[in-house]
């Protein structure tokens, strides 16, 4: 079952909205219906915000919004025609080589400032050199999660079996696995190793932002046969989405009281998350080429594709500026 929200937080909203030239009432608006691929990510916050601050509204679009578990159902539910838009990961690009009837729209984020990896409070695992040989919860094969765990050991040098990734699909779920001692640790949104620090429950060993550089961490997604039919909604969403992201460098206190309602942490929490993402936060949505090039190798080291594709075959730069 995948689970929709029309979040709208109605203090801001309605201040905001009454403030905003040729604002409209969401029922007379063309709906779009976006994925995220998990239900907790600072990154996708900008849809949540956006419509709290009737950003959404004032570009003349209504979303629908179902927070999905990882790119797998990311790229399904783009297949399906269940979503017109898809917000995943970077690697998630490697599916439309194999099929999916999508492109990569727009650059969402770069560097992954926004994953951590959680190890126990009391655990023995102090460095990256500890976790040679340890089990590690990730969201599913093939996904970032996946790919950044695996980066560890390549920087090691180690052996590709020397970190063992378990796919246990969503948070809730490596939180669990981590308590009974089923894995020692797990790659997760950074807001989650920030709210499980600050209540002692674990202890963030690694931001990855640090470890992976000249990368796309996020890309959005848009069905193929919804750009050739709606290319206005397809550049509305777009305009929306870096507007919001452009209000919340703005406002942080608003992102912070927000966001923390939303995905049900603390500010403090959420505030540290805000400001390790939004270093990553891309202003324009722009492709780069090193980065692309850099998913393209992540394609064959996670086994999605056999060999390396062009990565410009899976884009559009339609609707974004150009730097590659």
């Amino acid at each position: 079952m995948i689970a929709r929200s029309s979040f709208l937080a109605a203090g801001a909203a309605g201040t905001l909205a009454a403030a905003l030239p040729g604002s409209a009432r969401a029922a007379d608006l063309p709906v779009v219906r976006v994925g995220k691929a998990q239900a907790i990510s600072a990154t996708f916050l900008p849809l949540e915000i956006g419509e709290a601050a009737g950003i959404w509204r004032q570009v003349g679009i209504a979303l629908d919004i179902a927070a999905l578990r990882g790119d797998v159902q990311i790229q399904q539910g783009l297949t399906a025609g269940s979503i017109d838009i898809g917000l995943g990961s970077g690697p998630g690009l490697g599916f439309l080589a194999k099929g999916v009837p999508a492109l990569g729209i727009a650059a969402l984020a770069s560097e992954p400032y926004n994953m951590v990896l959680v190890v126990p409070p009391a655990s023995p695992i102090k460095t990256v050199a500890d976790l040679r040989g340890k089990r590690i919860a990730v969201s599913g094969k093939g996904a970032l999660t996946d790919w950044l765990a695996q980066q560890l050991g390549v920087q090691q040098k180690w052996p590709a079996d020397s970190i063992t990734t378990m796919p246990l699909g969503d948070p809730k779920a490596y939180v669990a696995a981590m308590k009974t001692g089923n894995v020692d640790g797990f790659v997760a949104a950074a807001e989650l190793g920030y709210d499980l620090q600050e209540r002692g429950e674990g202890r963030i060993l690694v931001n990855f932002g640090t470890v992976v550089h000249d990368f796309n961490t996020h890309i959005i997604f848009a069905r193929t046969d919804f750009i050739n039919a709606h290319p206005d909604l397809v550049g509305k969403f777009l305009q929306g989405w870096f507007t919001s992201v452009a209000y919340m460098r703005a406002h942080p206190a608003e992102a912070v009281a927000i966001g923390a309602k939303v995905e049900g942490l603390s500010p403090n929490a959420m505030r540290e998350t805000l400001d390790a993402i939004m270093r990553m936060m891309s202003k324009d949505g722009a492709f780069d080429q090193r980065s692309l090039d850099h998913l393209a190798r992540s394609f064959v080291e996670l086994g999605i594709l056999d060999t390396r594709p062009n990565p410009r075959d899976l884009i559009t730069t339609k609707f974004v500026p150009v730097h590659i």
